[in-house]
């Protein structure tokens, strides 16, 4: 009789977990609005309920008597991960983990009482009284929600003017209602994929970002092996372990981000405990290592988990057609010239202002034996 697996989510996100559960010869439940659902068709079984409804889900996967949970790439789908293998006794992490790995107040405050280094922040909420509350701060100043990723909300703020505009923005995108406002810290971003199992994490690939900039920074490229010094490497490795132990984050994969300032120094934005979006975690890292991530996931859901070893070592990454980078859009045009490239498709021929990752209206990805600069 096959195992059964909930998979929390059904959007191109959650498609290549899917598949790959089916692969291994699970049966696959998944759980979300039919609304950009694309991955109902290859389930084996669609239950069109939003994943912010975790208790009608529950009551589903009691019926199913399910084997497993899992998520990728979403951040919303965290906590309902975490409240089924509560109540189920599967293997997952605790609702406590989860609420502190999906709330970047209550990330910043875990962290920033332990040896990682976190910008100055605090928390502001609707009538709060900003010139106030902000007074100890210096500009510039990043805004986030609270609980959104895909840098939705996020606004670089130079002014007490440009703040009161973006707040107001940051608090309708949150689900709490809640923003964070830190100052702002000048680098390039990496990010970090890691597998976890029994509170012993993996590190699989540490990946240089290229990002939009300033007002939103939304990110344009991704590319592994990270470029940065052994040192810094280092670095990034030892507060990522440090993070995900105070953050409770002891199962399945996770995803850490971090930016390196011209001086070296490593300062972490957030850990998501999810695997990282954009294909950095289904495509970028089997592409420059071999280890199969995904397949790692359901294992570690599975409780089957064996240590992940590296293959090879080759460079990987991933270009978005935006209006940032339209010439993207020539090598998906040409893509089967370029043997380097893997996959590529076009969402939309319309370019518009980056303010989040849903902007952006396309993608090639690439594996080569050097990094892809266009």
């Amino acid at each position: 009789m096959k195992k059964k697996i909930a998979i929390i989510g059904a959007s191109y996100l959650q498609l290549p977990l899917v598949l790959k559960a089916k692969e291994m010869g699970m049966e696959t439940l998944c759980f979300a609005w039919r609304d950009g659902a694309v991955a109902q068709t290859a389930a084996d079984k669609f239950y069109p309920i939003s994943v912010t409804e975790k208790e009608e889900i529950l009551q589903v996967c009691r019926t199913e008597h399910i084997d497993a949970v899992a998520s990728i790439a979403s951040d919303i789908a965290v906590p309902v991960v975490a409240h089924l293998a509560s109540n189920l006794d599967l293997i997952g992490n605790t609702p406590e983990s989860a609420y502190v790995s999906t709330n970047k107040y209550a990330m910043r405050k875990a962290l920033s009482a332990i040896d990682v280094n976190c910008p100055k922040f605090l928390k502001i909420c609707a009538g709060d009284n900003l010139p106030e509350k902000t007074a100890a701060l210096r500009f510039p100043l990043m805004v986030k929600p609270c609980d959104r990723s895909g840098s939705a909300g996020v606004t670089k703020v130079e002014t007490l003017q440009e703040l009161t505009a973006a707040v107001p923005v940051a608090l309708t995108l949150s689900l709490a209602h809640e923003a964070i406002i830190e100052e702002f810290v000048a680098g390039v971003e990496v990010s970090v994929e890691t597998i976890s199992w029994q509170g012993t994490h993996h590190i699989l690939a540490i990946t240089d970002k290229l990002t939009s900039g300033a007002p939103h920074f939304v990110e344009l490229a991704h590319h592994q092996p990270s470029r940065h010094t052994a040192e810094i490497q280092a670095e990034i490795r030892r507060q990522t372990v440090l993070a995900l132990t105070t953050l409770g984050i002891n199962c399945g994969a996770s995803h850490s981000e971090f930016l390196i300032t011209d001086a070296g120094q490593v300062f972490v934005t957030e850990i998501g405990a999810r695997m990282g979006g954009d294909f950095i975690g289904s495509d970028l890292v089997p592409l420059s290592t071999g280890y199969d991530f995904l397949k790692g996931v359901v294992e570690v859901a599975c409780g089957t988990f064996s240590l992940p070893e590296a293959r090879f070592r080759r460079c990987s990454g991933v270009w978005f057609f935006s209006q940032k980078t339209p010439q993207v859009f020539d090598y998906i045009q040409k893509k089967t010239q370029y043997p380097e490239i893997m996959r590529a498709e076009i969402f939309s021929m319309e370019l518009v202002e980056l303010t989040q990752s849903a902007d952006r209206s396309g993608y090639f990805i690439y594996q080569s034996d050097q990094r892809w600069e266009l």
